[in-house]
This record gives C-alpha cells, structure tokens and sequence, in this order.
C-alpha cells in the first residue's frame, strides 16, 4: 500500500480544474432528478378528495351552504376534515346522499338539502367513485381505485418507497467498494431510467409497485455513491464545498417537482417529465472515469496513472509519475488473495473496538437527524392549503442554508458542526413542545417558525453528514460506510407513525433526548477538516492522534521514532 498521501495528487494536477468542474456538473445534474423522484411519491400516495358515484348522472349537488352543477366542483371545496355526505338529485329525479366510501338513496323526493332524511339503506360505490380533479388527472390513486376498502394499498407505497432507499443505499455501497464507483453510476442512472419510463406504462397495482421500488433503489443508490465519487475527485481545499452544492441541485429538484407537479395534471405526463430530465445524463454518462483513490486503493496503478494524467491535460498542469509521489512499484498487482487488498464487507466497519465506536456514532448521528427531519418535515407541510407552493419555498430555503453550513464547515469543523445542529435542533424541539396549542395566532407563528427551524437544523445536519462520514473511513469501505449509515436513517421513518400512536407528542420527545444524546457522543468522532482522505485502516489510525491533544505530538516518543524510522 502506498506509504505517502494519495492527497498530493491534487497539488499536482488541480484540486478543483476544467476537468473535475466537468465530472462535477454531469454527477450534479443527475441530482436534480433524484430529488424529483425523492419527492414524486409524496404526489404519488396522495389521496383526493372522493366521493361514491351515483348510478345516473347528476343534475344538481348539494353540500352544506355549496350547491353546483357537478360532483367534481363541491368537492374541489371540501376537505379533509369534512365528513358529511353530498347530497344530488339525478336527471331521472332520483335524490342520493353520498359520503366518501358509501351512498343512500332518500326516500323523499319532494325537496332537495343537505338535511339528511334518516331513511334508506346504505349500498356500496358499484359504479365507482368520482374524484376530486382540481390537483391531479387521472392520478395512479384514481386509476386503481386505491380508496375506501383498499385505500392500505395507497398507504404501502410511501414505506415501500422508504424501504426501496434502505435497501439501495446498503447494496449499491458495498457494490461500489468491490467493483468500483463509475460502474455502479452507470447501472443506477440507466436503471433510473429505464424503470421511470416502465412505470408509465404499468396500470396494475402490484406491477407498479415493484417498478417503483426498483427505481427508489436505483436512485437512493446513485445519490451516496455520487457523493463519494466526487469527494475522490476533488482535493480537500475545494472539498466541502463542491460536496455541500451537491444539495443544491438535490434541492433544485424538489422545487421543479413541486412546479412541475402544479402544472401537470395527469400523473402519467408528470412521469414523462421526470424521466426526460433524467435522459441526458445517460447520454454523458459513458464519459465518468474511475476514481484514481479507488484504483489505488485496488493496486490498478497503471488505470489510475491514466486518469491522473488525463486530469493533467485538461487542467493544464504538470504530469504526476506515481511511481515516484507515492513510491508505487508500478508494475506489480494485487489479486484477491493479497491480504491488504481483500474484498471487505459490513462486519469490517466494527473490525476493532475504536472503529466499532466510531461506526455506532456514527450511525446515531444519522438516525437522530433524519428522525427529527422526518417529524417536523411532515409537520410543516402536512395540511397546507397550496402544498406544491410550499414545497417549492422550503427547497429555496434549503439553498442559501447550504452556504452558511460550508462556511462553519470550513471554520469550526466538522465535528463541531455536527453537534451544533443537534443541540440546536433538540433545544428548539423543547421550545415547541413548550408552546401552548395553536389557539392563538401569535402561537400558531411561533410553533411554525419552531418546525422550520428544526427542519432546518436536521436538514443541514444529514447535507454535511454525507462528507464528514466519508471522510472517517478509508477508500476501501468509504461507500459501504456511507450507504449503511444512510440505511441506518431510513430506519427513522418507519418508527416514526408507531412512536406518534402511541403518544401525540413522542415523537418530539423522543428526538429531543436522542438529539441531545447524539450531540454529546459526537465529540469523541475526530475532526477531518483538512485532513487527507484515508486509503486504508491503517491511514485511519494514523490520523486518528491528530485529533487528541496536539502537546502529544510534540513529545517523540519511541514508538514514533520508530515509525519514522520505518517509513523513511
């Protein structure tokens, strides 16, 4: 293994030239599209207003003080909250109440009101049902008749979609630490769009199921490897912030989303949309190289002596001989059998006591900020009147935030950074749980302010949580610690609807302790600003007495002597 720091490469042939802004902005643009179908299913699951559908056609409706022409205009005014039925008077003078899963026909026709008559049998929507159009046309809920009896099959596709990202961000990083990041890109960006495309075609249930739950893998996938593959391109002095802006576009998404989402009625076109932004990445995408850290780290010197020169020529800049800035004997190679170069697996993040900390931390942290974004997420958006306008303002918050958490990254560290956002968010969740009820409008400002303000505390938490994991681990397990910890998270949203049965307020609880809790333990993870990118877990180690006390470095001690001897 190399004896000198792969982080020299980039003080050669350009921490952040022509040709990482290239790789950058392809990797960056397929980011938008993940955050589009990040949010897609959230449209997705949604259920419209509805109600049973008469067996005739309707002459007049009436809903309390409402009255019009068709079905489908008093329910654009109803909502959520309303249970009563809708009362309609047929063309052949028939007079039916209906309610969202049932119908009654009255007996007394002399006079059309809302005032239910107290006589008739209840019967069942055999015609159907009639759909609230006003949002959606033609939704995947109202194409399947996803309601009443069967409304638990419109509930499955969130969690499935949830479980699709658990499941895609543990195998794709540990495919992308045995076979290599620019692979795994190409399989996930292609399997993004083949699947996106599938699902517009695909009316039966189960099938679209599935389909969804392959494309959330694919694109979960692509989104932690796409984090790795660029910190291994940049040097440290543009790090953070080429990482960080990963976001952005991430963000940029879910505003095009929400806009896209506004406009475009039918869901089936809004599909299409989605799939079509997604179009030229694929035809880019044959131009990623490999990372040269992940083909050192594999002994593939010779591959990565190409891509570094290659770096070289589009910077402009003067060669770097491998060979010689890492003393590599160029001509030999690794195979399976050599021990350094073995395929690692999950059990490696616990490989001794310290790592297992570290991991276990680590793996805090990220359930804790994705647990309180989850909760106040739903909060702020939950019941909105004009959701999609909502969305698209809290993804535009989201950008400039981004700015402010790279400045801290850069001054106060990682670390420190980390606990921040935490302690922040906890102490905030406290102040909400202190407000009263929303009885008052100068209340209901400030429980709204609260929810924000903690989502954007755990959202800026879980942005940088993605560079500083990176940077704890080595190349050789980098993606799979990534992708496990992003596992990890997911985890968060499915215990957070059983935490909020039980008690109202337990989810809020629940994050303030574990939040506070996570804070504290985030002090003993050492601080990587600055620091090279680790090849091995002997790297690691290495860097790790550079996070202690810095008088422990100036007293030579035998057991550095000796390293120093060693090395030379």
């Amino acid at each position: 293994m190399e004896s000198c720091n792969v982080e020299l490469i980039f003080d050669h042939v350009g921490h952040f030239g022509k040709f990482q802004i290239i790789l950058y902005m392809i990797c960056a643009y397929q980011n938008i599209s993940c955050g589009m179908h990040y949010l897609a299913s959230v449209f997705m699951s949604s259920i419209p207003e509805h109600a049973c559908r008469p067996p005739g056609k309707i002459q007049r409706a009436v809903f309390h003080n409402l009255s019009a022409w068709s079905l489908e205009d008093v329910l654009a005014l109803r909502s959520p909250d309303q249970k009563d039925h809708i009362t309609v008077e047929l063309q052949d003078g028939q007079i039916w109440e209906l309610t969202r899963c049932s119908r009654t026909r009255r007996e007394n026709k002399s006079h059309l009101n809302h005032e239910s008559s107290g006589y008739g049998l209840d019967s069942p929507c055999s015609d159907g049902y009639v759909y609230d159009q006003s949002k959606w046309r033609n939704s995947v809920v109202e194409t399947l008749n996803l309601v009443c009896e069967r409304k638990w099959y419109a509930y499955m596709i969130q969690p499935l979609f949830i479980f699709g990202m658990l499941l895609g961000s543990i195998i794709f990083g540990y495919l992308s630490d045995r076979f290599g990041r620019r692979t795994v890109l190409w399989c996930t960006s292609m399997a993004v769009f083949f699947f996106g495309t599938a699902s517009i075609f695909i009316l039966d249930y189960f099938s679209f199921m599935a389909v969804r739950f392959l494309l959330t893998m694919a694109f979960s996938g692509y989104f932690g490897v796409a984090f790795v593959y660029v910190m291994e391109f940049v040097g440290k002095k543009s790090r953070t912030w080429a990482s960080m802006h990963l976001n952005t576009f991430f963000a940029i998404g879910v505003m095009l989303v929400a806009l896209v989402s506004s406009l475009v009625n039918a869901w089936w076109l809004y599909q299409i949309i989605l799939c079509t932004v997604t179009a030229p990445f694929i035809l880019c995408c044959w131009m990623l190289p490999e990372t040269p850290l992940w083909l050192i780290s594999e002994g593939r010197y010779k591959e990565a002596q190409g891509v570094i020169n290659a770096m070289a020529v589009w910077n402009k800049s003067r060669p770097c001989d491998l060979a010689e800035l890492l003393s590599l004997d160029m001509s030999s190679s690794c195979d399976e059998s050599c021990p350094a170069f073995r395929k690692l697996s999950l059990a490696d993040l616990f490989h001794d006591w310290d790592v297992a900390k570290r991991t276990l931390v680590v793996w805090l942290v990220w359930f804790t900020a994705n647990f309180g974004y989850y909760i106040f997420f739903t909060e702020a958006v939950w019941k909105k009147e004009d959701q999609h306008l909502y969305l698209s303002v809290v993804g535009a918050l989201e950008i400039p935030i981004y700015f402010f958490i790279c400045i801290s990254l850069d001054r106060v560290g990682r670390r420190y950074t980390a606990v921040s956002c935490l302690l922040l968010a906890s102490f905030i969740s406290v102040a909400y749980l202190a407000t009263p009820p929303v009885s008052h409008s100068s209340h209901k400002t400030l429980k709204t302010t609260a929810v924000l303000a903690v989502k954007t505390a755990t959202g800026s938490a879980l942005s940088f949580l993605f560079i500083y994991t990176a940077e704890l681990y080595p190349t050789i397990v980098r993606c799979l610690a990534v992708g496990s910890s992003s596992m990890v998270s997911r985890m968060a949203s499915f215990i957070v609807p059983f935490t909020n049965q039980v008690w109202i307020v337990l989810p809020q609880v629940s994050f303030g302790i574990l939040a506070i809790l996570s804070g504290l333990l985030s002090l003993n993870l050492p601080e990587t600003l600055n620091k090279p990118l680790a090849s091995t877990w002997e790297k690691t180690e290495q860097k790790a007495p550079e996070n202690k006390d810095s008088s422990d470095e100036a007293l030579p001690t035998a057991k550095n002597i000796e390293m120093e001897n060693t090395e030379v």
